[in-house]
């Protein structure tokens, strides 16, 4: 109903006083599409004011207005029946949840708009759509069906003199054979295209294939011609003020510059590319400039400043799901921590670039596919070629033959010997190979039982077989729960319900790791954590509150996002207190360190008497931090906890932006 209500304020807001006696505050779409009053024409114009309001918000980043505005643009051609502009509805949604980086929506979007445009006969529209389906799937990796789609754009671009459009999707076919090594057909298309935007004067056209042409001279080391092209194509972009543009060829004089381990030169351009990034918004070039950016730290030993770029980098490209792009991330991150000696951080990392190895083993199958579809189009076009070379075959069959046998005895010979070295060798190989896969089988058993336990207590466990419980004074408990988990549950599907809580787990696991706390256990859709275990730390209890207002600020964050997709979205009570407890290691088969004592109950009656979104602390707690600046308190007086009688609670909030408290 909402979403009536604000087409029809849209509407009103267009076309003035015109319907203010006739539509009222209550008449539905549908009523004034059908009201006498108002013509086809008056909706058409209507339907295409929605649609200019929304390309603007589509240009100006503002994806959700501009998707709002095109499904209602898109309502009202259907009640005037328009397919044409049906088909351009589809067609630039799809393109604005390109931008948003939500795969799952491109190319159905896409491909309805290519049933409307087949139907009604538009050519030029369905070749435009066909193009924008193959850009959708190469930069999901998967090159084997942009190029099937990019040859079907360029087919019905050339049967209609589309000279231009054709020229682009001849661009597009050489970035796939670019992708899949074939680097001469690659420059044959790209020149192909470059003389048609030449003859148009297409700037920005000459632009982009010019940083292409370019791309391709540094995949072959020849850094000369690479840097004469990525520099005209820079020049144009900046002559015609186009960001995307300025983008991709910074992007790529930056990685021309890395290439030849020049990391001060490259650095500046990554820099400035970074920048336009973060004013047209888009997600892609933002995580894979900040990551690109954080290897050249390293590179120049500045590790914080490596592992800043790569986190951030790296959560952009988790959100729009670029393996490479985390990949890269998850090295950069393991590299960096490997040098600054924090080794547990560094494994963490290590294992998770591991995890997309397979990920990224199918999208070179995928390259491997597309080569041997080069291959065979090479086979057909050399077909002449092949039937000479078969007729000389022919010819001396003979004489091959004979030489065949003769070579086979002495194969066989070479083979007998060979086997007998290959027996010897592998017998002395044998011992070498059980100890290094031993050797790989402990690291790994190491990495995770550290995965499992903190760092002190997994070394004691190794040395003793067993693990001392602990005293420890003052010690910071913290407690979430998900307000009506039950009931929300039960709107979701089992799949659904375990991802969301994956996503809000794994984002609590790194807000823990991020302020140097210790995840003890997951229970349900509890989560419970501490500060100054194993390891007494003064700052644990301002990074324990710094950690849960964290916590809070993304579960706002998820149930906004989740909310404007109409998904089912948990909110979240959260509670601290802090004193003296007993931690250790229970159970001798699938052990976990935990924690004991009255401070653990007082912290969960902390969470209980929580409200959403809210930090809950107790009045021990509230003592030591009080004169913290960071942090603004709002007493609540005493509230009665169960089993505890009435207690002083504090709800504590940011007044400032804090860093980390090593």
């Amino acid at each position: 109903m909402k979403k009536w209500r604000i087409y029809i304020l849209i509407i009103l807001f267009l076309i003035g006083g015109f319907f203010k006696k006739s539509c009222g505050g209550t008449m539905s779409l549908q009523e004034i599409g059908k009201s006498r009053n108002i013509h086809t024409s008056h909706t058409k114009k209507i339907a295409d004011s929605l649609f200019n309001l929304a390309s603007k918000c589509q240009d100006t980043q503002k994806y959700q207005q501009s998707l709002t505005l095109f499904q209602a643009s898109l309502d009202l051609y259907r009640l005037i029946n328009d397919e044409k502009k049906i088909g351009d509805c589809f067609n630039y949604m799809a393109i604005t949840y390109y931008y948003k980086g939500d795969n799952s929506k491109i190319i159905p979007f896409f491909e309805k708009g290519a049933v409307i445009f087949k139907k009604i006969g538009n050519k030029k529209g369905l070749a435009a759509i066909l193009n924008n389906i193959g850009s959708a799937y190469n930069s999901q990796g998967n090159y084997t069906k942009a190029l099937d789609y990019y040859r079907q754009a360029s087919s019905i671009f050339e049967e209609i003199g589309e000279k231009e459009n054709s020229a682009v999707a001849a661009q597009n076919i050489g970035l796939i054979y670019s992708k899949g090594k074939d680097y001469s057909d690659a420059m044959k298309y790209f020149n192909q295209s470059y003389i048609v935007y030449k003859k148009l004067n297409r700037q920005k056209r000459i632009s982009q294939v010019l940083n292409s042409i370019g791309s391709i001279y540094l995949k072959k080391n020849e850094y000369g011609k690479a840097f004469k092209n990525l520099d005209q194509s820079l020049q144009l972009a900046n002559r015609e003020r186009d960001k995307e543009l300025q983008i991709q060829a910074l992007a790529s004089l930056g990685d021309l510059f890395y290439e030849q381990s020049n990391y001060k030169k490259a650095l500046p351009f990554f820099k400035l590319c970074l920048n336009y990034s973060n004013e047209i918004g888009y997600s892609q070039y933002q995580s894979e400039t900040k990551v690109a950016i954080g290897h050249i730290m390293h590179r120049l030993a500045k590790y914080e400043q490596a592992l800043d770029n790569c986190r951030n980098g790296l959560v952009l490209a988790k959100k729009i799901g670029a393996i490479s792009i985390e990949k890269s991330g998850c090295d950069c991150l393991y590299q960096s921590y490997k040098a600054l000696g924090r080794t547990q951080q560094a494994l963490y990392y290590y294992e998770q670039a591991n995890k997309f190895d397979d990920s990224l083993n199918l999208a070179e199958t995928s390259n491997k596919i597309i080569g041997i579809e080069f291959l065979k189009r090479q086979l057909v076009d050399s077909l002449d070629h092949v039937k000479k070379e078969h007729t000389t075959q022919l010819k001396h069959q003979a004489e091959v033959q004979y030489r065949e046998k003769q070579r086979n005895i002495i194969i066989i010979t070479l083979c007998f010997i060979l086997l007998i070295a290959a027996g010897l060798w592998n017998r002395l190989n044998y011992t070498r190979k059980s100890r290094a896969a031993l050797a790989v089988e402990k690291d790994r058993s190491e990495a995770l039982l550290l995965n499992i336990l903190p760092e002190e207590i997994a070394n004691e466990l190794k040395e003793n077989g067993r693990v001392n419980a602990r005293d420890y004074n003052l010690v910071s408990i913290l407690f979430t729960d998900f307000k009506s988990f039950t009931q929300t549950a039960e709107k979701m599907s089992p799949q659904s319900l375990v991802e969301e809580i994956n996503i809000c787990f794994r984002a609590f696991d790194l807000i823990t790791e991020t302020y140097q706390i210790e995840k003890i256990k997951t229970i349900g859709d509890a989560y419970m954590a501490a500060g100054g275990i194993p390891n007494a730390d003064e700052n644990s209890l301002k990074n324990i509150v710094l950690a849960g207002l964290a916590m809070q600020e993304f579960m706002a964050q998820r149930f906004v996002e989740n909310q404007a997709m109409g998904h089912p979205a948990f909110e979240m009570r959260l509670g601290i207190h802090a004193g003296p407890i007993v931690a250790g290691i229970v159970g001798v088969k699938k052990f976990q360190y935990d924690v004991w004592g009255d401070t653990v109950n007082t912290a969960s009656r902390m969470e209980s008497n929580s409200q959403v979104g809210k930090v809950n602390i107790s009045d021990t707690l509230y003592q030591f931090i009080k004169h913290e600046d960071c942090f603004r308190f709002e007493g609540r007086g005493h509230i009665h906890a169960k089993g505890k009688g009435d207690m002083a609670m504090y709800f504590v909030e940011k007044s400032c932006a804090p860093e980390v408290v090593a």
